[in-house]
């Protein structure tokens, strides 16, 4: 006899398939808006299945898996792909495969929103202005565009890589590094010099956004976030503006903010639980 699902007691509610949520998500941010090197959509999984709830997370590791089924929730809703490069085989040998491995035996389904989320309007790098408080928030850089058509009507859809916002306020440099590390929970923020002068005009790009320091610079923004550089970055801008980095984890940890206001809005009645768990791999000791 074969091996009952851990989600066959479980009496359903409601009748929403997990496709109907991966449809929802892809219409906020089509995978067409996501980077070449990208792998952002579904990972494992069948997704005619109904769905009996959702777990909202950054990262999809084995322990993610396992709080999937102890909520009942037959869907993972990740940020960070959990097959990014390809995969030879399913075995024991990494956490990739045996995480893939776990979904399958527990009839867990894995979508993944990377960076088509990153780039999408109203996506991750704009909820990381509306934690900071910033108004006027606006994307800089390369702007590219997307034209599709949703519910029969063309939508024209204008997205790039970082955003950029104002403060009513003004903040000190000091300033704005402590309310990141306040609204973040950031332990640390790297930073360069700080800058003698009041900082408005703060340029973002969530994870490793170093990519994007030419074109803060160009917009004119007085302080640079993102989560990720490397040390040679932090070179030649004392005092052209403030670079504050504060972590990879940390940039993004409210994209499943994103993924929850997304599937409640389109799937009403789908249970959708934002993780417990810190999947974060660097410490700071």
């Amino acid at each position: 006899m074969a091996a009952s699902s851990p989600f066959g007691s479980l009496k359903q509610l409601f009748r929403v398939k997990i496709l109907q949520v991966l449809s929802a998500l892809e219409r906020f941010a089509p995978l067409p808006l996501q980077e070449g090197f990208d792998n952002a959509g579904l990972q494992v999984g069948l997704t005619e299945a109904e769905v009996s709830g959702a777990l909202l997370c950054l990262d999809v590791t084995e322990e993610i898996v396992d709080e999937a089924v102890a909520r009942h929730c037959n869907l993972v809703v990740s940020h960070h792909p959990l097959i990014f490069h390809k995969l030879s085989r399913v075995s024991n040998d990494d956490y990739v495969q045996r995480t893939v491995w776990k979904a399958i035996k527990n009839d867990v389904c894995i979508v993944s929103m990377h960076t088509n989320m990153d780039n999408a309007p109203g996506g991750v790098n704009f909820r990381i202005a509306a934690k900071m408080g910033l108004t006027d928030v606006c994307y800089f850089g390369e702007t590219r565009h997307y034209e599709d058509v949703v519910d029969g009507a063309p939508r024209r859809m204008d997205y790039a890589s970082g955003v950029v916002g104002t403060f009513v306020e003004p903040l000190a440099a000091d300033d704005l590094v402590g309310l990141l590390r306040t609204r973040f929970e950031v332990e640390s923020v790297q930073c360069n010099q700080l800058l003698r002068r009041p900082i408005r005009k703060v340029a973002i790009c969530g994870g490793a956004g170093a990519f994007l320091l030419p074109d803060a610079i160009k917009a004119g923004a007085d302080a640079f976030v993102t989560g990720e550089m490397r040390y040679h970055e932090f070179f030649g801008h004392d005092q052209q503006l403030q670079i504050c980095v504060i972590g990879h984890y940390q940039s993004e940890r409210f994209t499943a903010e994103v993924f929850k206001q997304v599937i409640e809005q389109a799937c009403p009645g789908v249970p959708c639980h934002l993780t417990a768990i810190d999947t974060n791999p660097i410490l700071y000791l």
